[in-house]
């Protein structure tokens, strides 16, 4: 009885896995608006009612996808060693966010289409914000120690987010990738924010 319960448990996460794999790869390529639940199901093999067993919306779908995203990136964050100076700590938080989304792009391309999307809850936008909560830490540290301009936490985010969002964006459409232009936009950043 306990064996087939497990297989059972395993299906539904095999299926549920598959769903979200076929979902974000279809919402990046044709879009959020652009993309029925019906075109999903067909990409991740399943019929319409199971689809919506474990989804019974798109939005909901969507949100998922987010959820899991920014989980993943809150888990990045956490193999930063915190005991290092505040320059090292920025410049590691950069380069494995940078790296995060490079090995996964679709994650980048899906969170661009949301941006300001209304689909995303403010429960998940919330969750979502503690995925940088790490680096806000740091930033008010820096602040503290006089070594991070005083500037609101929220302003520095948007702006170190905008120079990261901006360097993906380039870093996808060039075939000129170079390790130095990398370093580069890392030392820009921190020449901006340091005090």
């Amino acid at each position: 009885m306990e064996y087939s319960f497990q297989i059972i448990y395993i299906c539904n996460v095999n299926k549920k896995e598959i769903i979200l794999t076929a979902a974000l790869e279809l919402l990046v390529e044709k879009g959020v608006h652009n993309t029925p639940m019906s075109a999903i199901a067909k990409a991740a093999g399943t019929g319409m009612g199971t689809i919506y067993n474990y989804f019974p919306n798109k939005e909901i779908l969507i949100n998922e996808i987010y959820s899991s995203i920014k989980e993943k990136e809150t888990s990045v964050f956490l193999e930063v060693a915190t005991d290092k100076p505040i320059k090292t700590q920025f410049e590691n938080y950069l380069t494995v966010l940078i790296q995060f989304f490079i090995n996964s792009p679709m994650y980048f391309k899906f969170l661009q289409q949301l941006e300001a999307s209304p689909i995303i809850t403010k429960e998940n936008k919330v969750k979502g914000g503690k995925s940088v909560g790490l680096v806000s830490d740091l930033l008010k540290n820096g602040q503290q120690d006089r070594i991070i301009k005083n500037i609101s936490i929220d302003e520095l985010l948007i702006f170190i987010g905008g120079v990261v969002s901006s360097y993906l964006k380039w870093y996808f459409t060039t075939t000129d990738k170079t390790q130095a232009s990398f370093k580069n936009q890392i030392q820009m950043v921190w020449d901006a924010i340091k005090e």
